[in-house]
């Protein structure tokens, strides 16, 4: 009756229908965020989503803790795969998408989407997960890795640490844009990205800067953002650093950037497992699911940096590393630490009994700080033992396996 009525006007009801729909220049997509590294996928993901949250968008979140549908969890779980990003992306009430997404996704099923508007990668350093599924190299994992920069849509933007090699050369790749960051602002890629009139983000020891060729156009005051420590944690400015990028890249307004910077804490709530910390007899416990060496280099320099009394630390390894790599963690952490305690985990994944501990223990051959070893089996009953060795002043950095559990277990332990 509207296209071909007996009598009268022709009306051409389905386009007005789609026009209304999608206004003209519109083309009914949503921005999408993805973010891929070795390390801090998730505090990244969930700070981003918190500074999204300043404007009224309602978010659709996806990370190795669940699914998150504007605040609310619909999923739990390891949930950085396409099939979460599908899910996310299907959902009516989602007005935009920032989705962690990891190797074992990627290579089972691909990415989940067709493009998105925005790529970050904080880090590859010496990689992780390293021998399974062909994937046996850094450069092995980078090509990986690279498949969500090579992906950002031809108007969207690639955020890239230009301090990590291998991460600044996948901008070669990226159609869009490509977002420079680093904590040094003279690093030559940084520099060199500044001088092009391209946008790069950089620590200047008292704000964080946005900036293009020499004008700075935003500052971010380290002292105002709770997650870096007043600029104490390096690999926390680093991911605050990636979060403002995709913020600037979308058109964020600073000061709603600013608010939400302001507001992010690296609580229990906000990021578990992730620089959790606690306080216990005058001393500081802090709980971190870190498992790889890049992340026991700056887990390490970040206790240092807080200069502890004495130092602690309570560490095992996940069995289905190479046997290279567990030594490394505890090579890295016994020339950092005073006190080490050893504990053989749930997540054995293959390794007979004791193998990892051995390892462990071989790494911490020729270490020059730890001075006392102990072996524990059972992760709680290793917690306990940390805990009941502190004095006021100390430092405890525990190295959780099973974050749910072991976060409900210390906030029962720790004394105010």
């Amino acid at each position: 009756m509207h296209l071909k009525p007996s009598y009268g006007k022709s009306r051409p009801v389905g386009e007005d229908i789609v026009n209304m729909m999608y206004p003209l220049g519109e083309d009914g997509r949503i921005p999408v965020v993805a973010v891929t590294d070795t390390n801090d996928k998730t505090t990244t993901v969930r700070l981003i989503s918190h500074l999204f949250n300043e404007t009224g968008l309602r978010i659709g979140m996806t990370s190795t803790d669940g699914v998150y549908i504007n605040h609310r969890l619909i999923d739990s779980g390891d949930c950085s795969g396409p099939k979460s990003a599908r899910n996310v992306l299907m959902h009516p009430d989602v007005d935009a998408a920032v989705l962690e997404t990891a190797r074992g996704g990627m290579l089972r099923e691909g990415l989940g989407f067709d493009r998105c508007e925005v790529a970050i990668v904080t880090n590859i350093g010496e990689g992780d997960h390293l021998g399974p599924n062909y994937i046996t190299s850094v450069e092995d994992l980078a090509i990986l890795k690279r498949v969500i920069v090579m992906n950002v849509a031809p108007t969207g933007a690639a955020v890239l640490n230009a301090a990590d090699p291998i991460v600044a050369k996948m901008g070669d790749v990226c159609t869009g844009r490509v977002i420079f960051f680093a904590q040094n602002q003279h690093h030559t890629v940084i520099a060199a990205h500044r001088a092009k009139n391209k946008k790069v983000i950089y620590f200047d020891g008292t704000y964080i800067v946005c900036s293009k060729r020499a004008r700075a156009l935003f500052r971010f005051p380290v002292s105002e953002i709770p997650l870096t420590q007043n600029g104490v944690l390096g690999f926390q400015i680093e991911n605050v650093m990636a979060s403002i990028a995709a913020g600037w890249a979308l058109g964020l307004d600073a000061e709603k950037i600013a608010r939400g910077l302001h507001s992010f804490e690296s609580s229990v709530n906000a990021v578990p497992g992730r620089f959790n910390q606690f306080q216990h007899k005058g001393a500081n416990v802090i709980a971190d699911y870190g498992h790889n060496p890049d992340a026991m280099r700056a887990l390490a320099s970040a206790i240092e940096s807080m200069k502890p009394k004495k130092s602690h630390v309570v560490i095992s390894g996940a069995g289905d590393r190479r046997d290279e790599d567990i030594r490394d963690l505890t090579r890295i952490l016994g020339n950092s630490f005073d006190n080490v305690i050893l504990y053989q985990d749930q997540c054995q994944r293959g390794r007979e009994d004791g193998k990892v501990l051995k390892l462990l223990q071989e790494g911490l051959v020729g270490t020059k700080k730890a001075k006392r070893v102990k072996e524990i089996t059972g992760e709680f009953l290793a917690i306990d033992t940390a805990l009941n060795d502190l004095s006021a002043g100390d430092i405890c950095l525990i190295l959780i396996d099973q974050v749910e559990e072991s976060l409900a277990y210390l906030k029962e332990k720790v004394q105010p």
